[in-house]
C-alpha cells in the first residue's frame, strides 16, 4: 500500500513590515512538518517573531538541485513542506522556482499562501500605466548581458520593473537612460519600511539626484514603457505645430495671434498651441 503523499506550499512573507503576514501564512507555516528558506538565519527571526518552531531546511541558489531532491524526497514520503523567502513571494525570480517545477514533474501538490509582493506594491503607486506591466528582475553584473537585457525591452511599450541594490543604482540609471532616453520612473524604496519612499521622476533627473546623495535600501524601478507609434506620432504633430507658431513669432506675430492662426490649420485649438507656446518659453 502507498504511503499518502505531502504537498508543498509556496508561503508570502512580509517585504518589510511584519504586520503585512496573513493569519493564514502563519497557520500554514505552524502546521508544515518543516520549512524550506533562502536564509534559515533570517528566516529564524520571523519564525521566532511568530513562535513558529518548525525544522528548517536551508534551500538557495547554491544548492537547490541537491537540497530539491531532498525536499522532494520528504514530501513524497507523506511530509508537508512550506517554502519561504527572505522577503516577499517566493519562487518568483529565486531558486524556489525549480522545486516547484520538480514537485509538478513527480505530481505533488503544490498551493500557494499569497503574500506582499514588492514588484506588485511598486507598480500600484508608481503612478504610471498599470494595464501591462513586465518584470525584469535584477540586470547582469556581467556588462554584457546587461547592455542585452537593456536592448530586448527597449522597444517594450509596456511598463518595466526592475530590482536593484544600493550600491549599483547609479550605474544602472545611466545605462537604462542611454537606452531607454529620458524617460519618466518611479524609484519605490524600502517599501514598507519606515523609510519607504517613493520618487517619481525622469532618468535624467534621476542620475541628477543620485549623482548629489548616495542611494540608501533597496530599489524597485518601475519605468514608462516606449511610446506607441500613435503617441509618438501625437507627439511629433504637436512639435510640428508648435514650430511654425514660434515661426510666426520669430517674425514679429503677437503669440495669441500665432496660435490663432496656426490653430485654423491643425487640430490643436488656440488655447493649446498657447499653453504649449508659453511652456515652452518657460523651459527655455
Amino acid at each position: 500500500m502507498n504511503s499518502p503523499q505531502g504537498k508543498l506550499f509556496v508561503v508570502g512573507t512580509p517585504i518589510g513590515n511584519l504586520g503585512d503576514m496573513t493569519f493564514r501564512a502563519v497557520e500554514v507555516l505552524k502546521s508544515a512538518d518543516f520549512i524550506a528558506s533562502e536564509d534559515t538565519r533570517v528566516s529564524s527571526k520571523l519564525l521566532n517573531y511568530f513562535e513558529i518552531k518548525k525544522p528548517l531546511v536551508s534551500y538557495h541558489e547554491h544548492n537547490h538541485k541537491l537540497a530539491g531532491e531532498y525536499v522532494l524526497g520528504r514530501i513524497l514520503s507523506g511530509e508537508t513542506c512550506a517554502i519561504i523567502t527572505d522577503a516577499g513571494m517566493p519562487c518568483i525570480s529565486d531558486p524556489g522556482e525549480d522545486l516547484v517545477k520538480l514537485c509538478a514533474e513527480n505530481g505533488v501538490k503544490v498551493e500557494v499562501v499569497p503574500g506582499p509582493s514588492a514588484v506588485i506594491s511598486a507598480v500600484a503607486v508608481s503612478g504610471l500605466s498599470t494595464s501591462r506591466f513586465s518584470f525584469e528582475g535584477f540586470l547582469s553584473v556581467s556588462k554584457r548581458q546587461r547592455f542585452s537585457h537593456l536592448a530586448s525591452v527597449r522597444d517594450s511599450e509596456h511598463t518595466l520593473v526592475f530590482y536593484e541594490a544600493p550600491h549599483k543604482l547609479l550605474s544602472t540609471l545611466k545605462d537604462m537612460r542611454e537606452y531607454f532616453g529620458n524617460r519618466k520612473i518611479s524609484l519605490c524604496r524600502e517599501l514598507t519600511k519606515i523609510h519607504e519612499e517613493i520618487i517619481r521622476t525622469t532618468l535624467d533627473e534621476a542620475v541628477e539626484m543620485y549623482e548629489q546623495t548616495s542611494p540608501r535600501g533597496e530599489y524597485v524601478l518601475v519605468i514608462e514603457g516606449k511610446a506607441s507609434s500613435s503617441e509618438a506620432s501625437e507627439e511629433e504633430t504637436a512639435q510640428s505645430a508648435l514650430e511654425k507658431v514660434r515661426e510666426l513669432v520669430s517674425k514679429g506675430m503677437r503669440g495669441a495671434d500665432a496660435c490663432k492662426e496656426i490653430a485654423k490649420a491643425s487640430k490643436f485649438s488656440k488655447s493649446e498651441l498657447y499653453s504649449m507656446l508659453l511652456e515652452d518659453e518657460k523651459n527655455v
